[in-house]
């Protein structure tokens, strides 16, 4: 019988500044048969998923024969719900690209340009359970995404302290991210040192470590040892994604190059858009998600949020968009909309959302969002994503999915952020899953029965706008 325990913090580092996680092994876990003992070594975690523009209320009522069929696959491990209302977050009068985004797992209207009008729920559940900070090796706040359009902090951060300032710096490139989940070499802020970051693996730095646990005098026993070499493979692989790395031991197809989209000022040209295909987007955007995704599978992120367009995203999208082995539309927008420029983003059918119209163009973007949601959360509910109480990552995370308006028209703006789109996990037990609900609730009665049925006394909003708990989404 072994003895061996090993913490579920270790982690494989070096003096470099490297660290890399290991995956939940056998020896990790309690020798205790005892239910209650096991689920207290799963952590509590909490996630923001956004994605840009939303969700018209009229087609979230089509349920999965619409554009949320993509979440099918995960309905028995999600709650959707509908007529949820973020009208108080329209106190300043602007828009929803603004407010409602801000609002957006606040509660809250923006505070200026630069912060929200109070912490996100991520934060608060954060400060609950770990007052005194996170275990050594951790990234406090994990926040990264895949968007362009940039006025504005709301539209892209989603995950703020309490005093609503942005509680982690973005991540927007994938090899940006990956440095900030793994680590970097020392001297990186050395131009040679960069250069010859790019000519070797952060693995390198881990070596002597990996060959320990993986050696005939490793305390792990076979399946964990051959766990280890694998997780460890994908980590390379996912760094050769991202900084294209030269690998002469792969012979496999080509790997994407890096970072194939463009960032800062050139993303946001004016405000007017950019040209991009789907290919480009959701290759960027996939590589982004699977790196997160390992972030959190190798506990080295509890808290943040991720971002699939920002809001209000102006993009000219083409190409074709299939799925599950069909096609479901063929992306101009420039073409079809008949015009240039930001007249001719995507942004736009929002604004010509009609009840009594088909509106196949806004669908079809609507649906490929509902795609790439499902990508990110499918990685952490894979065979490897499975913890001490047999759930997986994704049932025991809290991971609340929202957007920034309920109707994308401008010319009514109670209709425009009443029924946002929200979508929510488990969380180890504590919400109902397999529904699609109408709670026909205010965000911030939504937020704060989320929060405490996470352990939160805290709760959001001044006191004299809270109403009564939502208790028909508590499991």
């Amino acid at each position: 019988m072994r003895n061996f325990a090993l913490n579920r913090r270790t982690l494989l580092r070096n003096v470099a500044g490297a660290t890399v996680g290991l995956p939940l092994l056998e020896e990790m876990l309690s020798s205790s048969a005892v239910a209650a003992v096991a689920k207290t070594e799963v952590p509590v975690r909490a996630f923001n998923l956004f994605f840009g523009l939303g969700i018209p209320a009229p087609l979230q009522d089509e349920g999965f024969d619409g554009v949320l069929e993509p979440l099918k696959p995960l309905s028995d491990k999600l709650l959707i719900m509908r007529k949820v209302n973020q009208l108080r977050c329209d106190k300043n009068g602007i828009n929803a690209h603004y407010d409602g985004a801000a609002g957006a797992f606040t509660a809250e209207p923006p505070n200026g340009e630069a912060r929200s009008g109070g912490p996100s729920i991520d934060q608060v559940i954060k400060e609950a359970h770990y007052s005194d900070g996170l275990p050594s090796g951790m990234v406090p706040t994990l926040v990264a995404g895949t968007f362009f359009r940039r006025s504005r902090i709301c539209r892209y951060v989603h995950s703020y302290k309490q005093d609503g300032t942005v509680a982690g710096t973005m991540q927007e490139r994938p090899r940006h991210l990956f440095d900030r989940v793994f680590g970097t070499v020392a001297g990186a802020d050395d131009k040679d040192a960069r250069t010859q970051r790019l000519r070797r693996s952060v693995l390198d730095s881990v070596v002597e470590d990996y060959r320990f646990y993986t050696s005939d005098n490793s305390p792990l026993g076979t399946a964990s040892k051959a766990r280890v070499a694998e997780h460890l493979e994908r980590v390379r692989e996912f760094e050769l994604r991202a900084f294209r790395l030269p690998d002469s031991t792969r012979n496999g197809p080509a790997l994407p190059p890096r970072s194939r989209v463009p960032h800062d000022g050139p993303a946001d040209p004016g405000g007017e858009g950019i040209d991009i295909t789907l290919e480009e987007l959701t290759t960027e955007w996939r590589l982004m998600a699977d790196l997160y995704a390992l972030a959190i599978k190798m506990d080295r992120a509890r808290f943040g949020s991720l971002t699939f367009l920002a809001a209000g995203e102006r993009i000219r999208l083409t190409g074709d968009y299939e799925y599950n082995g069909r096609k479901v539309w063929e992306f101009n927008d420039p073409k079809q909309l008949g015009r240039s420029g930001s007249g001719g983003c995507s942004h736009e059918w929002w604004h010509r959302f009609k009840d009594d119209k088909k509106n196949e163009q806004l669908r079809a973007h609507a649906h490929m969002k509902m795609r790439e949601m499902a990508y990110f959360m499918q990685k952490l509910d894979e065979p490897d994503c499975k913890e001490a109480n047999g759930k997986s990552i994704l049932e025991n995370s809290l991971i609340t999915i929202s957007t920034e308006s309920g109707d994308g028209r401008h010319n009514d703006v109670k209709r425009e952020l009443s029924g946002v789109f929200h979508c929510i996990t488990g969380a180890n037990g504590r919400f109902k899953t397999g529904q699609i609900m109408d709670v026909k609730a205010e965000g911030l009665d939504v937020y704060n029965t989320v929060l405490t049925g996470m352990g939160s006394k805290q709760q959001l909003g001044p006191e004299k706008d809270r109403a009564e708990p939502v208790d028909s989404i508590r499991a």
